[in-house]
């Protein structure tokens, strides 16, 4: 059976049918998700039943795998294997997260803007998120098209933000929810680092910003002006225009390219419904400051 290619829009996000990922890929297909990908940036792949190392299979097609971040911690167990984040409302038993469950708490951040991984020195190439069990209601993931969005800023806009530097910290994004209760293993193992505000995507070869609720401020600017710059470009980069949202199926697995990408998680009731998602990450191939060649002074 072919593989199917169904555009949700013209150039961001796609369907894609015609293919069991339980089973290894032929060059050719490969290929064409790739292809695919470097065109619409967000691929849904439907109907999809698979174990997790048939998740972990798949997605060591397009490169190494990240440790989810909640295996740094000691101090609690996790539900799933190191190289799948758990992105969901369950505990270790599968029962549902206690209202004041420090897991809950965290997880509340992925309700803002964010690009996963911004916060690690090399950060994410992309993300591969699995369905095994979704709410009835709410729940959704918004995707924003920041290629797109360069694209529609102002050129007085597009050089003032070219080579500017932004520190990104998961400790910046999650103070916005007001949630401290980091480990002393965290704070040593995840100190702010810097990325570009803008960038060249790799496979496109498109200028595209990156941004996240992770970043606090600009490299050598006024730190107010720096905030309200960063505030200013999710604002715009967030318009209707250039957000998709998915609306979750059981077996969907959504692949999308943290390069040139944001996306935030939607409310749903989670103390009532349960949902199981799980993410594994492929890791980029350097720091994006190198990528991009942007030297930093001390």
């Amino acid at each position: 059976m072919p593989i199917v290619i169904n555009p949700i829009t013209e150039t961001f996000a796609a369907e894609v049918g015609g293919l069991d990922l339980r089973r290894p890929l032929e060059p050719g297909e490969l290929q064409v998700i790739e292809d695919a990908f470097k065109r619409f940036s967000v691929l849904v792949f439907v109907e999809q039943e698979l174990s997790d190392q048939q998740q972990v299979d798949f997605s060591l097609n397009f490169g190494p795998l990240e440790t989810a971040m909640g295996n740094i911690r000691t101090d609690t167990k996790q539900r799933l294997r190191p190289d799948l984040a758990d992105v969901s409302n369950l505990d270790e038993n599968n029962e549902l997260l206690k209202p004041d469950d420090r897991r809950r708490m965290f997880n509340l951040g992925n309700q803002l803007w964010h690009t996963d991984s911004s916060f690690k020195r090399t950060p994410a190439k992309a993300s591969l998120l699995y369905a095994k069990a979704v709410p009835p209601i709410g729940g959704c993931t918004e995707f924003a098209d920041l290629r797109a969005a360069y694209d529609a800023l102002p050129e007085e806009m597009k050089r003032r933000i070219e080579g500017l530097v932004a520190e990104h910290s998961i400790f910046t994004s999650r103070a916005k929810t007001g949630y401290a209760n980091f480990s002393q293993e965290e704070r040593e193992q995840l100190p702010p680092v810097p990325q570009v505000v803008v960038r060249t995507h790799p496979g496109s070869k498109r200028k595209t910003l990156y941004l996240a609720s992770h970043a606090g401020h600009i490299l050598g600017m006024d730190a107010e002006a720096g905030r309200q710059l960063l505030a200013d470009l999710i604002a715009h980069a967030t318009q209707r225009q250039f957000v998709y949202t998915h609306r979750w199926r059981v077996g969907d697995l959504v692949m999308w390219d943290d390069r040139c990408t944001m996306h935030r998680g939607r409310p749903f009731d989670d103390l009532k419904y349960r949902r199981s998602v799980q993410r594994s990450t492929v890791a980029d191939v350097a720091p994006t400051v190198e990528q991009e060649g942007i030297r930093l002074v001390a």
